[in-house]
């Protein structure tokens, strides 16, 4: 709850510091980066500050979560906030590291608003990040909590690699020492840790697209400008070790009847994936209509697990969009014009921003409510961005 005394004071400045929080984010960074080098081992990813997203991501969070606050002061906005504390676990955060983000954040604060701060709105801006940092803490307790050990990351062996469509590569990976597995839900992720070639930790979240209760099943397409995928798919080979995170990640599969739509574009094929596979391990009757869209039928990184298991289930459909045409498929992006959406139906959109986007305001727009329709993101949390 924001308190009265801060609520003018916040409303305020709000407009002035959104406008000045990516200069914020950057100055936070460099502070804390350039004292604390050895925070990009095993934590903060070196390409995403290269190309600034980091920044977004920050920048994003702290001026939506201030919003959500000036507009309904007795509450928080409990999505954006169960989607960063499942990163966080992802990372294997602590508390502690809330007061490093802290002394770091406000002294770029400080410096970016010298020219108009005050210590009231310097009190403030401190209330809105102690009860953001606070809310995250109470929920990533909670989810460490339902863990099934006490270590948030474990070693696990690479048992299997197999190149999937043109561009991507399939890891299946099997525990290397007796940390108890926590069992994952159907949509969830893992954080993945690599050696880089200079012995720098660097990880990368990606979603599990199949497995049993003993074995972890990632897709990795590969990213020329990253530093993750490269060495995952030049360098680890069957029998070398990572270090991956337990499952996270609150979209995941509901327990209901209802019929489903999974929605994807690219890579983001592996939730959907990992959902059908749910459901067809546990013999669903559910009407499920798949839709994905890719550049060209061969870069379809889990075609062959996606194709079979919508045949092994006796309620399914599948519809692709090709930009490069295809005879029996659709030509072009993906759009929901001429697609019946069943009644009741949730929905699962994964992929690009812009597909999540456009995807998320068609089936609106069809009928399907707001609190059916549910996504996840990877990378920077454009919260501003709308979707």
């Amino acid at each position: 709850m924001l308190s009265p005394q801060s609520l003018p004071f916040i409303e305020a400045t709000l407009p002035l510091v959104g406008e000045r929080m990516p200069q914020i984010a950057k100055n936070f960074y460099h502070r804390m980066l350039t004292i604390h080098p050895e925070l990009f081992d095993g934590l903060f990813s070196r390409s995403n500050q290269r190309n600034g997203t980091q920044q977004q991501a920050l920048a994003g969070s702290i001026a939506v979560f201030a919003t959500y606050l000036v507009q309904n002061p007795d509450t928080t906005p409990e999505a954006m906030l169960s989607r960063i504390a499942h990163k966080h676990v992802s990372l294997s955060i602590t508390p502690e590291q809330y007061d490093v983000v802290y002394k770091y954040l406000f002294e770029a604060i400080a410096d970016e608003l010298s020219d108009v701060i005050t210590a009231d709105i310097a009190a403030a801006w401190t209330e809105v990040y102690w009860l953001m940092a606070h809310a995250l803490i109470k929920m990533e307790k909670g989810l460490y909590a339902g863990l099934a050990s006490d270590k948030p990351l474990a070693p696990w062996i690479v048992v299997k690699k197999e190149a999937a469509g043109t561009d991507a590569v399939t890891f299946t990976l099997e525990p290397a020492d007796d940390t108890p597995v926590t069992p994952a839900l159907p949509g969830q992720y893992v954080s993945v840790t690599a050696v880089m070639p200079d012995g720098i930790r660097q990880v990368r979240q990606y979603s599990l697209s199949a497995g049993t209760a003993t074995t972890r099943v990632f897709t990795t397409k590969l990213d020329a400008d990253g530093e993750v995928s490269p060495v995952l798919h030049r360098d680890v080979q069957v029998g070398d070790t990572l270090i991956l995170s337990v499952p996270c990640g609150d979209i995941t599969l509901d327990a209901g009847t209802g019929p489903l739509v999974l929605a994807s574009a690219g890579i983001g094929c592996t939730p959907s994936a990992s959902i059908l596979r749910s459901l067809v391990d546990t013999g669903s009757k559910r009407e499920v209509l798949v839709l994905h869209a890719e550049s060209n039928l061969e870069r379809w990184a889990l075609r062959d697990q996606m194709n079979e298991d919508v045949a092994l289930l006796e309620a399914a459909e599948l519809e692709l969009w090709l930009e490069i045409p295809s005879e029996g498929h659709h030509e072009g992006f993906m759009s929901l014009e001429n697609v019946t959406i069943p009644e009741d139906a949730s929905v699962y959109l994964c992929g690009p921003l812009p597909f999540m986007q456009s995807l998320r305001s068609q089936a609106l727009k069809s009928g399907v409510p707001a609190d059916r329709i549910h996504y996840e993101i990877f990378g920077p949390d454009l919260w501003l961005a709308g979707v």
